[in-house]
């Protein structure tokens, strides 16, 4: 039998320093020691650069920005003390998983002078300050915003394309989230206009050789397949583009979620599972 380190380059939210999430984050990285993982990349969510560009859970509890800014201060903190702690057990990586709203060009730089993160995943959950993933209320609402989901599809892989171009995250976090309350993606996928937007992506992604994160979680959720769903796989190793798993976890439950099939399925489009480190 192959062996295949387990890796998650995508994880770690905690109840502790994530709304919409359970758990101590020394209880999750317990939890990944347990299940026997090599590395993992612990990426909480950036905080936001104002009151308006919160979570909805965060404004819901009453969390001001400036609260969350000192919030993800401890957070790193209680990263690196347990980055000590265990040390002998497991490498672990102190990370931030930025946002895309307005403003953030100036502001995710500032978080990284400030609180010096092993690395950034570079993901989109916001499209015309929109939070398109909470609901799919709120996927509707950004798609209005967009003029349709063709456009709301085409202004994600925009603004994606701009992410990478002006921060180059060392890690692209599930590259099509995009498609979360999209019933009809497979077709929309293959629009002309989406896969030229994709492909120039991905060529950026080759040229800077980033890595893709794998995404586990989608099918947690319910989904038929993660990010990045199968039709773009094949672009992606065409491309020859590095590609690790991600449990993107929220939870000691959810640590090291389908793993296992995760690997199967990339093992099955020819993939290596020798995997990248993003540092």
């Amino acid at each position: 039998m192959e062996a295949i380190d387990k890796v998650s380059v995508h994880g770690g939210h905690s109840g502790q320093f994530c709304n919409h999430a359970t758990d101590s984050l020394e209880d999750i990285v317990l939890s990944y020691i347990d299940k026997g993982f090599t590395w993992v990349g612990i990426t909480e969510h950036a905080p936001p650069i104002n009151d308006d560009l919160r979570y909805a859970d965060e404004a819901e509890d009453g969390l001001t920005a400036a609260v969350l800014v000192e919030r993800f201060g401890r957070y790193m903190e209680e990263c690196r003390r347990l980055q000590q702690k265990y040390s002998a057990q497991i490498q672990l990586y102190a990370a931030l998983e930025i946002e895309t709203y307005s403003g953030y060009e100036e502001f995710v730089p500032f978080l990284i002078e400030r609180f010096a993160p092993d690395y950034i995943v570079g993901s989109v959950h916001f499209v015309n300050d929109i939070n398109f993933d909470y609901s799919e209320m709120m996927y509707d609402r950004a798609a209005d915003s967009a003029g349709g989901i063709d456009e709301l599809y085409l202004e994600y892989f925009d603004l994606q394309y701009e992410m990478i171009r002006r921060l180059k995250p060392e890690v692209v976090g599930h590259f099509d989230l995009i498609r979360i309350f999209d019933s009809g993606y497979r077709e929309r996928l293959k629009k002309p206009q989406v896969v030229a937007r994709m492909r120039r992506n991905l060529e950026l992604i080759k040229e800077l050789d980033l890595i893709l994160d794998f995404n586990l979680r989608a099918l947690l959720k319910g989904a038929s397949e993660p990010y990045i769903c199968e039709s773009i796989l094949k672009m992606v190793l065409e491309y020859e583009i590095k590609i690790v798993p991600g449990d993107d976890s929220h939870s000691m439950a959810a640590v090291g979620n389908f793993f296992d099939l995760g690997v199967a399925i990339l093992k099955s489009h020819g993939f290596r599972t020798e995997w990248a480190r993003p540092i």
